[in-house]
């Protein structure tokens, strides 16, 4: 807590509070505490920290509803992408934001995961930038003034628990940092394997659509649900909507050998569409290939879309495709 007590100042703990709701890896909330304390030596004026910290968390907020104004859907698969289940990630935040309106603002500040989502999801929803600063005001007020209040009564005891804490401070990070940096080498590591077994497998748009006139027997899987709400979502006439994250996770996947499965998502780099490809495979089937620039570029030439996908159940039936768990449909 000394260090944090000695640098914070009206500009640091703006700059702090900016870039922490920016998310950057910055301990903001350990500057509000040390400003707390701070006023209880009167050394800061609780208005005024108060105010750098609202000044600080509605200009970020704002270029978060901006950006999700202006590109909503890929801002919030930027935010959801390390999600364990990205589609719930969007579906609940959207689900929330629903049910609360722009008011969700004044709590979402408090709840892990709905601080990030809220700004962008605001300004995707449309609402107005008048009720958005208010109610985004209003959060940060409330939540700026938690920690600093906290910091102002529990001064003396935070103190002595960081004292204590910076003894074990090489044990923790000798212990937690280093199996957390070996755990995201490996994952790169994985991620580039990933990249160059997927890169032979590809198909273009132009190919799938010759095969399709030509009638051959194809499997199309659209992965979607990842991205956006499936309701009214096109996609290439004769696929099924399965949810990426389900695939998965089975145990067991097999399907005939003279079967070719097309699979695509909505991005353009295909990265969905990769991590279910690797996934099958890993369960030895091998005619799986991955549409290039996936919807977007079967969209871009103008090729057939359809509101209606095919029931998964059924289809992958009829494709003799089985799965271990069976597959539970998800479709409304």
């Amino acid at each position: 807590m000394s260090y944090y007590l000695v640098h914070t100042t009206y500009p640091i703990l703006f700059v702090a509070v900016l870039a922490r709701q920016l998310c950057l890896p910055i301990p903001a909330t350990l500057f509000l505490l040390s400003g707390g304390a701070l006023v209880g030596s009167g050394k800061l004026s609780y208005t005024g920290i108060i105010l750098a910290a609202v000044l600080g968390c509605v200009l970020a907020d704002l270029v978060w509803f901006e950006a999700g104004r202006l590109r909503g859907k890929r801002v919030l698969r930027l935010l959801c992408a390390l999600a364990p289940d990205p589609s719930r990630c969007i579906r609940n935040a959207k689900a929330t934001f629903a049910k609360k309106g722009v008011r969700a603002l004044m709590i979402a500040k408090f709840i892990p995961g709905l601080d990030g989502i809220c700004p962008p999801l605001a300004g995707m929803m449309g609402a107005s930038h008048v009720d958005f600063i208010f109610y985004d005001t209003v959060g940060s007020a409330l939540w700026a003034g938690a920690y600093i209040t906290c910091g102002f009564l529990f001064a003396t005891e935070l103190d002595k628990v960081i004292r204590y804490t910076s003894v074990f401070a090489n044990v923790l990070i000798l212990a937690l940092g280093v199996p957390l940096l070996v755990l995201f080498i490996w994952k790169l590591i994985q991620l580039a394997r990933m990249i160059r077994l997927i890169l032979p497998l590809q198909i273009t748009p132009e190919e799938l659509k010759s095969r399709l006139d030509s009638g051959e027997a194809i499997g199309i899987v659209d992965l979607l649900r990842f991205e956006d709400d499936s309701l009214g979502v096109a996609v290439i006439p004769g696929a099924v909507r399965l949810d990426p994250l389900q695939v998965r996770r089975k145990k067991r996947i097999s399907m005939p050998d003279n079967l070719d499965l097309v699979i695509y998502c909505g991005s353009k780099n295909s990265f969905v569409s990769a991590r279910v490809a690797a996934a099958m495979r890993k369960h030895g089937i091998g005619r799986i290939r991955v549409l290039t620039g996936g919807l977007a570029a079967w969209r871009a030439l103008q090729f057939p879309l359809s509101l209606e996908s095919l029931d998964p159940e059924v289809e992958m039936t009829r494709l003799g495709i089985e799965m271990s768990p069976p597959w539970h449909s998800t479709r409304s």
